[in-house]
């Protein structure tokens, strides 16, 4: 088990990797944007669409690399008191009852959705927007998927924890 939840990690933190390097891409796209409709005074839709197109990318593909690194959205109040044990239990029982059957649920759900839009070679629908919209729905249950994965990876990393077989860090629990 230790060795299926490493290889998701790693999976997870090579695609966060370059993932990463969109945000470069965004930024400089939105520089673009804001020069040309500002000093230029003109304006693209397609270069608006591109920057959400990005960004949309960038959150549901690098959700679970967020998610490997703890780095998500949590209210900390009571958690960040907690034991080490306490925290693996709120992760496992957190991942199996919550994490891992919403991402099931949306991945489900956006089959259809993204079959359509490349059945259709969805685009965009405004005059000058960009083509290949299907891609970018695509993320959706690709992102999913990742973040399933990472959920059964911190499912995983999580029982070891609390069943005192390793520390939080990886490291044998009996030797740290």
């Amino acid at each position: 088990m230790k060795t299926l939840a490493e290889f998701i990690d790693a999976l997870n933190e090579k695609v966060g990797f370059l993932v990463s390097w969109l945000t470069t891409l965004l930024v400089l796209v939105v520089c673009y944007d804001v020069f040309t409709r500002y000093a230029l005074k003109q304006s693209s839709i397609a270069v608006q669409e591109l920057e959400w197109h990005l960004f949309a990318v960038i959150f549901l593909v690098g959700a679970a690399f967020t998610l490997k690194h703890d780095r998500h959205v949590r209210v900390d109040v009571l958690y960040i008191n907690f034991s080490e044990k306490t925290k693996a239990w709120i992760n496992f029982f957190g991942s199996l009852v919550f994490l891992i059957p919403f991402s099931i649920l949306v991945i489900w759900s956006s089959k259809n959705y993204v079959v359509t839009s490349f059945l259709i070679k969805e685009t965009s629908p405004d005059p000058g927007g960009l083509p290949g919209r299907f891609l970018v729905k695509a993320c959706i249950p690709l992102g999913f998927i990742l973040v399933l994965l990472q959920g059964i990876s911190l499912t995983i990393k999580s029982w070891l924890v609390a069943r005192g077989k390793v520390s939080r860090n990886g490291g044998n629990a009996e030797h740290d």
